[in-house]
């Protein structure tokens, strides 16, 4: 093993086919991709179909042994692995995207894998639009077709000045049952996905390289259950496609030919094209000895029909046309008469088309001896190549049942994976109630809901914070957090409703009357609801005809009425502990009780609605003139006020109604005050400031305070100066 070969540097990847799981163990180095170890199983049942997994617990097996194989091989632990997939539900979409900058910047890597990001989530959007509910797509795979730097199409934009950054970029999906199964059968074997692509743009990396892909080319990956197909075109690929026939329907032939199993067959069709006769024992014990050539002409008819369909798919993918060249890679193409069969079909020559193994492995150092430069492993060691492609760039993890690929950028937390899954930061902090604003006697006032319970919040079935930092394919479930109770606050609770209810003497006897206030030009008592907007003016007094109203008691107009032994009218204001004296023509149901009882009086409401007819609203109180004395001083003083003048000073002075906490911080250089609550966190200045936390496209979000990163959940004090915003650069 080379010296310069930190073990910690190596990459593990693992080919999982549906014949054969191919594990390679290797490194980058200046002169290429060298390979330490490899190991090839074949599945001892038919546990996958189609690139598919059917039995996760065998293909598990299957990958623990390769595992096991090469740690031996290596000395040292595997934990990590990169993985591609096939299927036969491949969904391609091609889309372009645009990023402008606030002003002229250097583009960086990050920004390009931004840009990345965002194709991938527009493209995932347009492949939601088309409405097919048959299955949920999982991103297995990109490729960046073309680079726009200021509208100039670019080969590269890292390092350049620009304005604005597009780029077309193809996007993969498969169904994430097919993905899922990969990453359960792969956690069975004790490890973790690294890395996910597609199993043709690894095969890609190694078999066209980047000077070739301005020529029309096919790739064809011919495996076991699918052959899978890419096209390249003006120096990028523009296409991919697969078909779900491959080399096991050529083994299935032979099976009911030759009455063999499964196993045999494989081993007949892979010796057919190596040996001149084949040896096989049938299932009745007996021995046969076949020609190679009996062999070709046995699976021709399936080999035609598979390089038709092939040949029909790329013309499909490649704009209803043949292309320049073909590159065969996979078992599956080893056999007899498969080139030559495609070239015909594809109206090409036949020296265009070709297996591509020994001659693309030029910087492929193999250390292991005995490993022969084939086909077969394009795709494995295409697998560990894509690694360094995207090496760092993203995560795995499940949210809440789906599987979610997030960009790494080394400090992802789970508020992280909870934004880009939609959730809003309502739904990940606890939420007070709806709350009422309202005016007292001009006075903005608000009450506000009740405080609402916080998200619950699991890894791994454990219960952790909002920043808790994620692991590669972690199980993380939100239960979104839960508003309070809406607020609720009757007149009664403010603090200007002091007591519910007025004393007045008349004619020597004690009355109590319900005390009132006016909402929205309305009378209402102290058991009313206040409602968003109302508008509360205070009315600590009755008028003389309300208060014969409310006493049900009719009042001899003809005679003399006294307010503190002085005349007065039907108009004339009253307040508490006011002495009245009148002449009653005829009486009603007065509530009128010795002064020693101290009963409320009560449903006089409908009575009282009307009022303002004798000028209970405003125009009343502007009727009086100045200030009276006190209820107690005008008793003892006789005739101390007229009808017509103000209420008596209060001499006690009314409570003052307790100020909210608040908070003076600043946001993004602007001053904000922060109020309501006794204590403040990160999350609590989006109430306050404009600011779309669903518009970060991939982008990762700045969170600091007084200059130092932060989380969502950290306490705020007096003066901070906060900065929250996307990350351009």
């Amino acid at each position: 093993m080379n010296e310069k070969n930190p073990l910690e540097d190596i990459i593990f990847g693992l080919d999982i086919g549906t014949r054969n799981v191919v594990g390679t163990v290797g490194y980058q180095a200046d002169d290429g991709f060298h390979v330490i170890a490899q190991c090839v199983r074949e599945h001892q049942t038919r546990s996958m179909l189609d690139g598919q997994i059917h039995d996760i617990g065998r293909v598990g097996d299957t990958i623990r042994e390769v595992k096991e194989v090469l740690e031996e091989a290596i000395g040292t632990s595997l934990t990590q692995v990169c993985i591609a997939a096939a299927g036969r539900v491949l969904r391609t979409v091609t889309t372009q995207v645009t990023y402008e900058y606030p002003e002229e910047t250097v583009v960086t890597g990050e920004d390009l894998h931004t840009l990345d990001l965002m194709g991938i989530d527009q493209a995932q959007q347009e492949l939601l639009a088309e409405g097919d509910n048959r299955y949920k797509f999982y991103c297995v795979g990109y490729s960046v077709m073309k680079y726009y730097l200021n509208d100039e199409l670019f080969s590269s934009l890292e390092g350049h000045k620009a304005n604005k950054i597009d780029e077309i970029i193809i996007v993969t999906f498969l169904p994430e049952d097919v993905v899922d199964g990969l990453y359960s059968a792969v956690e069975r074997a004790g490890l973790q996905v690294a890395n996910l692509t597609l199993e043709p743009i690894a095969a890609i990396n190694v078999a066209i390289p980047e000077n070739f892909r301005m020529l029309n080319i096919a790739l064809v990956d011919v495996g076991a259950g699918t052959s899978d197909i890419c096209i390249t075109r003006d120096g990028s690929i523009i296409a991919y496609g697969m078909i779900p026939f491959a080399g096991d329907e050529l083994t299935e032939v032979i099976v009911q030919a030759y009455l063999v199993d499964f196993a045999t067959a494989e081993q007949i069709k892979l010796d057919s094209s190596t040996l001149d006769e084949v040896t096989y024992e049938d299932i009745m014990g007996i021995s046969h000895t076949v020609s190679a050539e009996e062999v070709w002409k046995l699976t021709e008819v399936v080999r035609e029909k598979m390089t038709t369909e092939v040949a029909n798919k790329i013309r499909e993918l490649n704009g209803d046309k043949s292309v320049s060249a073909a590159f065969i890679v996979g078992g599956g193409g080893k056999i007899h008469g498969y080139t030559e069969s495609l070239a015909k079909k594809l109206d090409i020559v036949p020296e265009r088309v070709a297996l591509r193994g020994e001659e693309v492995m030029k910087n492929i150092i193999f250390e292991q001896e005995g490993i022969k430069k084939d086909p077969l492993l394009v795709t494995p060691i295409g697998i560990c190549l894509n690694y360094y492609e995207q090496k760092n760039n993203f995560i795995m993890i499940h949210f809440n049942g789906e599987m979610m690929k997030l960009y790494d950028n080394g400090h992802l937390t789970v508020v992280d994976a909870a934004m880009q899954a939609g959730f809003t930061t309502e739904e990940l902090f606890p939420r007070r109630g709806r709350e009422i604003h309202f005016t007292v006697n001009g006075t903005p006032r608000m009450v506000r809901g009740g405080e609402g319970e916080s998200a619950v919040v699991k890894m791994n079935d454990v219960t952790v914070g909002m920043n808790t930092p994620l692991e590669f394919n972690c199980f993380i479930t939100i239960e979104p957090s839960t508003a309070g109770e809406e607020a609720v606050c009757t007149i009664e609770e403010l603090d200007e409703y002091v007591g519910n209810t007025m004393a007045f003497e008349v004619c020597g006897k004690h009355v109590m009357c319900p005390k009132f206030m006016e909402v929205n030009g309305s009378l209402e008592p102290g058991s009313y609801e206040i409602q968003e907007g109302d508008v509360i003016e205070t009315r600590s007094f009755y008028t003389v005809g309300q208060l014969a109203e409310f006493m049900d008691v009719e009042i001899d107009p003809d005679r003399e009425i006294l307010v503190n032994n002085r005349p007065a009218t039907l108009e004339s204001l009253i307040y508490e502990n006011f002495s009245i004296d009148w002449t009653v023509l005829a009486f009603g149901a007065a509530p009128v009780q010795a002064k020693e009882t101290g009963s409320q009086a009560s449903n006089i409401l409908d009575q009282l609605k009307h009022a303002s007819k004798y000028g209970f609203g405003s125009e009343a109180q502007a009727d009086g003139g100045t200030q009276a004395e006190a209820p107690d001083e005008a008793k003892q003083a006789g005739a101390g006020a007229s009808g017509g003048d103000s209420p008596a000073k209060e001499t006690a002075a009314e409570e003052k109604a307790p100020e909210e906490a608040g908070l003076h911080v600043t946001v993004n250089h602007e001053p904000v005050y922060l109020s309501g609550k006794s204590s403040y966190i990160f999350v609590d200045i989006f109430n306050v400031i404009d600011f779309d936390v669903h518009a970060g496209g991939g982008r990762p979000i700045v969170t600091t305070i007084n200059g130092a990163p932060c989380g969502y959940s950290d306490e705020l004090h007096e003066g901070d100066d906060i900065l929250v915003y996307w990350k351009e650069s």
